[in-house]
């Protein structure tokens, strides 16, 4: 009997900890993280990327005038705050655009100066410093994964995709069309989000050809996001091309999902906004859609018409839970979502700018987990 009534006790408090537990998860929201006193006013965040609970990094421009251009920008999370991380030698104004790593020692990020030449920073574990950017090309973003590391740029007005050989930039063919983000599973293995003439276009790279696909069929649709989960499962988000409406003629996000055999429309709880970045879980599943400019219809009737959507979706191989980003007083929404996922954990990073006061800017970090 008395052991009748341990066993009955014991699942008991298994029953209430599984409860607690499963709403501990269930109230996890994604919190505000303050950028370093250092960076002065004006200061935009565009991309990250992490390695580790700690060790991050972020770029963007800070100090940026309503005639001036800034100055490039790099934080570092060490675990517990962001740092402003010293550029030794780099006084040019101008901004970061993206970063991107292959490992913590090879961490590379792509500018931009005031008078619009391209600038290509490297760390290696220990400083920032200059590296010299393929000649002739301007440079929008830099792209790791499955140990290589691309740069997305244009020479001469033409789109050029340059893969880093250990030695130097080489070019790799372009699709037709424009690229706006890559995901690289390895040399011959490499998924293009970007469009074509006759819509938002997905190319795969098999190490000498691509092969493109049109996965939305409107003219002025485009995908800036892809991620390939397998053969059988790749994802792409963007936005589905202007629509009539209210005024300022509001966009539709638009998510795709490739199952093997073909491209299909995946429905969001977002009527309005822009699919800017997709994440990654510890298995490589899609986790994270980030929406910027998130937008529903309010109630018939209401004034104004339109109410703010989801900034967040967590997707669980089945169904979308929406998230919003916190309020940060003295500051309104962020304009830019970009989500960084560190590796072995459910944390997720996310950076942006946000709206400042009297037209300005800030610039905004979150974290979820």
């Amino acid at each position: 009997m008395a052991r009748r009534l341990l066993v009955a006790a014991l699942a008991a408090a298994l029953t209430i900890l599984t409860i607690m537990t499963s709403a501990a998860a269930d109230t996890l929201s994604w919190q505000h993280v303050p950028v370093p006193a250092q960076v002065r006013p004006q200061t935009g965040l565009n991309e990250a990327v992490a390695f580790g609970p700690d060790r991050a990094w972020a770029v963007g421009a800070d100090a940026v005038g309503r005639e001036a251009p800034g100055f490039p920008l790099v934080l570092r999370w060490d675990g517990s705050a962001w740092q402003r991380q010293p550029l030794p030698g780099i006084g040019w104004q101008g901004e970061l655009l993206s970063v991107a790593a292959t490992s913590p020692t090879a961490v590379w990020a792509v500018g931009r100066d005031a008078a619009g030449a391209a600038h290509l920073l490297r760390f290696d574990g220990d400083a920032w410093s200059e590296s010299r950017p393929p000649r002739g090309v301007v440079l929008s973003k830099a792209v790791a994964g499955g140990g290589e590391t691309w740069l997305i740029g244009s020479r001469e007005g033409a789109q050029v995709l340059l893969r880093w050989d250990g030695r130097g930039w080489r070019d790799v063919p372009v699709p037709p069309g424009a690229v706006y983000g890559l995901h690289i599973l390895a040399a011959d293995d490499v998924w293009a989000a970007g469009a074509a003439g006759s819509g938002a276009a997905v190319s795969h790279w098999n190490g000498q050809t691509w092969q493109q696909t049109i996965v939305d069929g409107f003219p002025r649709s485009a995908v800036s996001s892809v991620l390939a989960v397998s053969p059988t499962e790749v994802w792409a988000g963007g936005t589905a091309g202007f629509v009539g409406g209210p005024v300022g003629r509001p966009i539709p996000p638009l998510l795709v999902r490739f199952d093997g055999q073909e491209w299909s429309r995946v429905t969001v709880p977002s009527d309005f906004g822009s699919i800017s970045s997709l994440a990654p879980d510890t298995s490589g599943e899609l986790a994270w859609v980030a929406v910027a400019r998130s937008e529903k219809w309010g109630p018939p009737g209401s004034n104004p018409p339109l109410v703010p959507g989801p900034d967040f979706l967590a997707w669980n191989g089945q169904s979308f839970t929406e998230y919003s980003e916190p309020a940060v007083a003295g500051e309104g929404d962020s304009s830019m979502l970009r989500l960084a996922p560190v590796p072995g954990t459910a944390t997720v990073w996310s950076v942006g700018r946000a709206a400042g006061p009297e037209g300005t800017f800030a610039p905004r970090i979150l974290r979820f987990g």
